[in-house]
């Protein structure tokens, strides 16, 4: 083991993307305010309501609600997610789990054939693979309970949008070419215009804009309790799905308590379960906090960072599931003994073997969103939201505009099946009435005595490892223009495989991790979306930035 030596040493780049300056400002208050998203029409709708005299919240409504129309690959009124929020006045942190649930009529083995084998596509296509949505609940919620505005003024541009269309661009294209031969019905003909679109053409969806107004005239009872929630259940059961009117009518949000960690001076508030992303963060931080990474020569720092992944999410595969139906020791499982425990058979010179680590015996063997506000009041939202594979489960429900998520494959079929990406699970996280699947969405902040970081990502699996990444690069005074474009690579315990972007490692650095033992696989494209915020109080300055690698927008207030 190599033991930290030293301090922190911060620096700054002199560039990033966007800069405003007020040295009065008082370091209670940002100079303004700021969004991150994937999408510039959902960065102005959050931008506008900021402008109007909404806060971050009101802002984190707009945009999500936008997102749903204008990103319907990513996330959607048919999907769930998770909101981490600071509020200032109140000086609390709360993280509103929006995420979906499994329908009362779900059970362990509904994915399996009859030689107990897992059938991907029933978990992937169709209504059978949707869980019970909650981001419309979680919407209400946010707006309700910590917004000044109206629903309907942050629905308003959402809706818009969905009555008199918008235009694809080459990021839409991509994901919707590559979910064609899965879409039916109505989804094909919104999604595809029957065949397949052109760059430049609109998408005009009027069931969801009749479904948004709903939803925002009152509170989503209809949708939850009321006739949207009969066609949606009518819908949903002629097409093969198992929904009931109970289910939605039982749905509810629930506020969760962030987990917190420290690493480097750096205090990290991230995402508790069900999502595994805070707990596999923090895990790997806690492992790292073993090593002086900044001395480290190049593949001595990948090495040991990689072991610390494949350490956290191991625990992620073998413990992780709904807190609701498990009982996970989640403070053992940060604790900073438990992580030297991880990391005490760690060789500089050697790759552990996944399958020599104590856990599940397993056989060798994409699509979410995120963004990130900050308002003047010093109000912040980290929100991650998702319908799971691009397009969710490829169906839209007739009559509503709703596409539905496919959150069902988040589960763990079988302990010996992997999901869509290729996660791997046991009992904690395996299918019940009621249950929240495991996520890897990690809505991070990152704070130390001066600087406040907003970040996030989509990316399936690898979302965890990205923030991991990023996180780093805060901790080492970057700004977060390189927080998003920062070269990444993961592992994720099962399959032993260590992924990594082309460009990220040298071809000598290649040569040394294969040396050391480490598997390794270039990807196909570069992964990842992410947005990030930083407020840097002893310069009064807010920096936004939103990954090169997608089509989003990062501006600031004016």
């Amino acid at each position: 083991m190599i033991k930290k030596i030293r301090t922190d040493v911060w620096f700054l780049p002199l560039l990033c993307l966007f800069i405003l300056t007020t040295p009065s400002q008082s370091q209670e208050t940002p100079p303004t305010g700021a969004v991150a998203s994937a999408h510039p029409l959902a960065t102005r709708a959050g931008l506008n309501i900021l402008n109007s005299g909404g806060n971050a919240f009101d802002a984190a409504v707009a945009v999500a609600s936008s997102l749903a129309v204008v990103e319907p690959y990513s996330s959607g009124i048919g999907g769930g997610g998770f909101f981490l929020v600071f509020d200032n006045k109140k000086k609390s942190y709360v993280f509103i789990d929006a995420r979906e649930t499994a329908p009362g009529a779900a059970f362990p083995d509904m994915y399996l054939k009859k030689d107990g084998k897992f059938d991907r596509l029933k978990s992937l296509n169709g209504p059978l693979a949707a869980g019970i949505p909650g981001l419309p609940a979680g919407l209400v919620h946010l707006s309700k309970k910590y917004g000044k505005k109206s629903l309907s003024e942050c629905f308003k541009e959402a809706i818009d949008l969905a009555e008199n269309g918008f235009e694809v661009g080459p990021r839409y294209l991509r994901m919707a070419g590559f979910r064609k031969k899965s879409f039916v019905g109505e989804a094909k003909e919104i999604f595809l215009g029957g065949t397949i679109l052109s760059l430049g053409e609109r998408i005009v969806q009027k069931d969801l804009a009749s479904t948004l107004r709903s939803i925002a005239s009152d509170n989503a009872s209809s949708f939850y309790n009321g006739s949207l929630a009969d066609r949606l259940v009518s819908g949903v059961k002629q097409h093969g799905g198992i929904w009931d009117k109970s289910d939605l009518s039982s749905y509810s949000v629930i506020e969760r308590a962030p987990l917190y960690g420290k690493y480097e001076g750096v205090k990290i508030i991230s995402a508790p379960l069900p999502s595994s992303g805070g707990i596999v963060l923090l895990q790997s931080l806690n492992i790292l906090r073993n090593y002086e990474l900044g001395i480290l020569q190049e593949t001595d720092r990948i090495h040991v960072i990689t072991e610390a992944m494949r350490r956290a999410y191991r625990d992620r595969a073998d413990f992780l599931g709904d807190p609701g139906y498990n009982d996970i020791d989640v403070k053992k499982m940060i604790s900073l003994r438990y992580a030297d425990q991880l990391a005490s058979d760690i060789k500089m010179g050697h790759a552990t073997p996944s399958d020599s680590l104590k856990g599940l015996t397993i056989d060798k063997g994409k699509d979410t969103t995120h963004f990130s506000v900050l308002d003047k009041e010093g109000n912040r939202v980290a929100a991650t939201l998702s319908i799971n594979y691009p397009f969710g489960a490829s169906f839209v429900v007739p009559g509503t505009g709703v596409l539905l998520n496919n959150e069902m494959d988040d589960f763990s079929a079988s302990p010996l099946a992997p999901n869509a990406y290729g996660l791997v699970g046991n009992h904690a996280n395996s299918i019940q009435p009621g249950k929240r699947p495991l996520s890897s969405m990690t809505p991070t902040f990152l704070e130390s005595n001066d600087r406040i970081g907003i970040i996030g990502t989509p990316g399936g699996s690898r979302i965890i490892s990205m923030v991991l990444i990023s996180s780093l690069e805060f901790v080492d005074g970057k700004l977060p223009a390189a927080w998003v474009k920062k070269e990444r690579f993961h592992h994720q315990y099962m399959p032993d495989i260590l992924q990594f972007e082309k460009d990220a490692f040298s071809p000598s650095l290649q040569q040394e991790l294969e040396r050391r033992g480490h598997e390794l696989k270039e990807v196909d494209r570069k992964y990842g979306n992410m947005h990030a915020i930083l407020w840097d109080k002893s310069r009064g300055k807010v920096y936004a930035a939103s990954d090169p690698r997608g089509e989003g927008l990062a501006d600031l207030q004016k």
